[in-house]
């Protein structure tokens, strides 16, 4: 079961490595205190050199999704967050300290203070992303005060102007009967003039919401079928990653894994939304490329090396020959790919280029390697000057 044509390329970020997905708290703020680094547009403590608005999307406790939007200027941070199930914004404001710790009040919209997030502000030094880990409890002074809730979110690469944003909805459930669970995540833009936005939520929607559907039907016992009380039911989950999202450009990633009861294992699978928000159109593999140029070909080959590297580093668990077939340089084996501002996304799903066991694989094909087969006036030109 696979999600109709998914060619969008819509990263977008909660990842379904798996059918059924475990929640895990969030890890407490680590104990360590991050390296001095100089003055960089959101540096771990220091200053930032002008305000900028970040967002970000995590979870609070073991099933809590939230995502924060925060404007950070020097030291000072403001903005709000919410929780995706009820959708009400909660005001945030507070300070980050040189070190990377952080301390942000939240206050509901009669100003009141409803609690607070303490945490250590982080950014990775492989993609320039923030990351915030930490505890959420009750104000100082109220009851229960001294009990801490650990969260965790990370910053999207979304870079939207005016009052334009990129949310999260859901569809979650269950049904004790039938013994199955759904739970589904999917973006949406929101304010804007531009009516591409509404095309690409209209798209991305039909495409969550079908899948949905179509497993639903899949779940339909046989007739005469029984399912035995208490055992194993089956269910499916969406989740998305943001890869990029611009005002003339979004690329999102979904992840989607399910189990269906009386199966070996699991299905897990990715689909992506490429979307050129300026033409309203969702974007092949071919329109990021001169016309008649060998693209495929310069892909597969970095690909493939890619590949051998990775297996190489963890035991040889991919056999030369499933990756010269699954990484070749055909259209089939490129199907799932994202657009990200360091290079082009490449999924190769369990199966693709090893055994199930061996899991998924990624590989980030750099534009520097595709720079003299990418369409300078095409939607990564942009990005490989």
């Amino acid at each position: 079961m696979k999600i109709g044509s998914l060619a969008l390329v819509l990263v977008v970020g909660i990842g379904v490595a798996g059918c059924r997905r475990n929640s895990t708290p969030p890890p407490s703020a680590p104990p360590v205190t991050p390296a001095a680094t100089p003055q960089l547009a959101h540096a771990e403590g220091g200053n930032t050199l002008a305000p900028q608005t970040k967002y970000f999307k995590g979870s609070i406790g073991t099933s809590l999704d939230l995502q924060m939007k925060l404007v950070r200027s020097g030291d000072q941070v403001s903005g709000s967050y919410f929780y995706q199930r009820i959708g009400t914004r909660i005001n945030l404001r507070g300070k980050v300290e040189p070190d990377g710790h952080f301390v942000l009040d939240e206050f509901d919209q009669a100003g009141k203070q409803t609690g607070l997030f303490r945490g250590l502000w982080t950014v990775d030094a492989q993609d320039g992303l923030i990351k915030l880990a930490g505890n959420w409890s009750k104000p100082p002074g109220e009851k229960g005060s001294d009990k801490m809730t650990a969260f965790s979110v990370h910053e999207e690469p979304i870079a939207l102007t005016g009052d334009v944003e990129l949310t999260a909805k859901q569809i979650k459930e269950s049904n004790k009967k039938l013994m199955y669970e759904i739970a589904a995540q999917y973006p949406q833009f929101s304010g804007g003039s531009n009516p591409n936005f509404e095309k690409f939520n209209q798209l991305v929607r039909g495409i969550v919401t079908k899948e949905v559907s179509q497993f639903k039907k899949d779940v339909q016992p046989e007739e005469g079928e029984e399912r035995p009380e208490g055992s194993m039911g089956s269910d499916i989950s969406i989740g998305y990653e943001v890869a990029l999202a611009q005002d003339d450009l979004v690329s999102v990633q979904f992840d989607v894994g399910s189990y269906f009861q009386g199966a070996a294992h699991p299905n897990s699978y990715t689909e992506v939304v490429n979307y050129d928000l300026k033409n309203g159109k969702q974007l092949n593999l071919s329109d990021l490329f001169k016309p008649g140029s060998k693209f495929l070909q310069v892909i597969a080959t970095y690909a493939i090396a890619d590949l051998k590297k990775q297996s190489q580093e963890k035991g040889s668990e991919l056999p030369d020959d499933l990756i010269q077939s699954g990484a070749g340089a055909s259209p089939k084996n490129y199907r799932s790919w994202k657009i990200t501002r360091k290079g082009l996304g490449i999924n190769f799903d369990p199966y693709q280029v090893g055994p199930y066991a061996a899991g998924a694989h990624y590989v980030l094909v750099p534009y520097a390697t595709l720079k003299e087969v990418i369409n300078p006036e095409g939607p990564i030109g942009q990005f490989a000057k």
